[in-house]
């Protein structure tokens, strides 16, 4: 068995997120491309209610640095169950690195073990389901290498 199928077949809180895609599908359906994400994510939480599931808008994660201290906040569009992270995006182009790379670091926040990120812009539903890194300190440290050392060339302009 391939390996991306072991992953799926295993995958954390299938049945919620069996029923959030099939939420989304039901919106893009419904919408169609070329509208704003705002509009998607009014017709989300209408759909996702339907659905039976519970979940918190625009949650706001703290993130902290290695002290503790508060340095800022993330807001994904939905925790659903509390399990589950849920980002929306609207654009006419494919989902880019950057997007990933967003969803990625909401990980860094609730204990949620999947993500799941849609883009409504495109004439089909895309949509990515996210696992964390196993460990997302060293995520950050491979991706932004040591910030507090390196305070004269900015790595990631690079």
């Amino acid at each position: 068995m391939k390996r991306e199928a072991m992953l799926m077949e295993n995958a954390p809180h299938k049945e919620i997120t069996y029923k959030i895609i099939g939420a989304t599908m039901a919106v893009h359906n419904d919408l169609g491309p070329g509208h704003r994400e705002e509009v998607y994510q009014r017709a989300l939480a209408i759909k996702l209610l339907e659905a039976g599931l519970s979940f918190q808008e625009q949650l706001p994660i703290e993130i902290c640095n290695e002290n503790g201290g508060a340095v800022g906040l993330y807001n994904p569009d939905y925790i659903v169950e509390e399990k589950v992270i849920t980002e929306i995006k609207a654009h006419s182009h494919p989902l880019t690195n950057d997007d990933l790379a967003q969803v990625i670091d909401y990980f860094a926040g609730p204990e949620c073990q999947v993500a799941l990120l849609f883009n409504f812009g495109r004439p089909r539903l895309e949509f990515k389901r996210l696992f964390p890194p196993k460990k997302i300190k060293e995520h950050r440290r491979k991706k932004w290498g040591n910030l507090s050392t390196d305070r004269t060339t900015d790595k990631r302009m690079a």
